[in-house]
């Protein structure tokens, strides 16, 4: 059976309330809804007959997962998606999942989303329902490769199509030739502005990168290969927003974050950032960005929810 966002959700509603013994006020709090919402999601479960068939299954077990995961990693907020597809990225569950939780932002009139880039996140905001909103979206990072091309995976321009509201784009590479051209680029009028507008944002979407020669950052040509060995010999396995780290969250010190176009780690500290990501061959990655405690929220799907809570190295 293929699960939409709507009903994903009321599945997920309607075990919170019948299984998990909660309130349709408790059940709201916790979703990020409000109470008419959440009556009507239960409501939904219980006319088309999804309570028996899902609550006593694999959502049942992705809650469980979630709430382990919420207390390994000290998360405030985690969703696990049922896996629905057999890819190494999952990225059909991930976007349903990364869909919801834009769509409840709105829905709550948050008043500003930053936004990264990536395959991942792309799958999120094709998940959206083309509905204006009074949110504006702010790319976090610049966007462009080394050839000055736009990234297929930038989804700032998406956001900006399918809710009708203000993005604001950073038109700068990814990566700067050196510190110094970095600094000349940041300096520009309205370049600073956007970065100023990018690091107040309410909240941060991210997507989660490996180290490996195979990373997205490298496939769409963001970065050189040689130049993120670097990096994975120093003993980095994951990247968020172009801050690298180790198996042990602790940040990788390299002159690649130095010419990143990105918010500065101290930034990113003080920030409310929610992760997407999943797959096999970037439980590491994930692994590693965990642990750097940066993150308040996580959506991964089954196969590597389950991974992370084995790792325990």
């Amino acid at each position: 059976m293929i699960v939409d966002g709507d009903t994903s959700i009321a599945v997920r509603a309607a075990w919170l309330h019948y299984a998990a013994g909660l309130s349709q006020a408790q059940v709201a709090k916790k979703l990020g809804l409000n109470n008419l919402k959440a009556h009507r999601l239960i409501s939904k479960a219980n006319r088309e007959g999804l309570v028996k068939v899902y609550v006593d299954g694999d959502i049942g077990e992705c809650i469980a997962l979630e709430a382990q995961l919420a207390e390994r990693f000290d998360l405030s907020d985690c969703q696990v998606a049922p896996d629905i597809d057999e890819s190494d990225i999952p990225l059909r569950a991930l976007g349903i999942a990364g869909g919801q939780l834009i769509r409840r932002a709105l829905e709550n009139k948050c008043a500003s989303i930053g936004i990264g880039h990536g395959r991942t996140l792309a799958a999120c905001v094709d998940n959206l329902p083309a509905k204006p909103t009074t949110t504006h979206f702010v790319s976090l990072l610049g966007g462009l490769t080394r050839k000055f091309v736009a990234s297929p995976h930038d989804v700032i321009h998406r956001l900006a199509e399918r809710a009708t509201a203000e993005a604001y784009f950073i038109p700068l590479p990814f990566l700067a030739n050196s510190i110094s051209d970095r600094n000349i680029m940041l300096g520009q009028r309205g370049i600073n502005e956007v970065f100023e507008l990018a690091r107040q944002t309410e909240m941060k979407l991210v997507g989660i990168g490996s180290t490996h020669d195979e990373a997205s950052l490298v496939s769409t040509g963001m970065i050189e290969s040689r130049e993120l060995k670097q990096v994975r010999e120093a003993g980095g396995e994951g990247e968020l927003l172009g801050h690298y780290f180790d198996r042990h969250g602790n940040a990788i010190a390299t002159d690649l974050t130095d010419r990143t176009m990105t918010l500065p780690l101290e930034a990113l500290r003080s920030s409310t950032i929610h992760a997407v990501a999943g797959g096999t061959s970037k439980v590491g990655a994930i692994k590693a960005v965990l642990e750097s405690q940066l993150l308040s929220g996580l959506i991964t799907d089954e196969r590597t929810a389950r991974a992370l809570l084995l790792d325990t190295g």
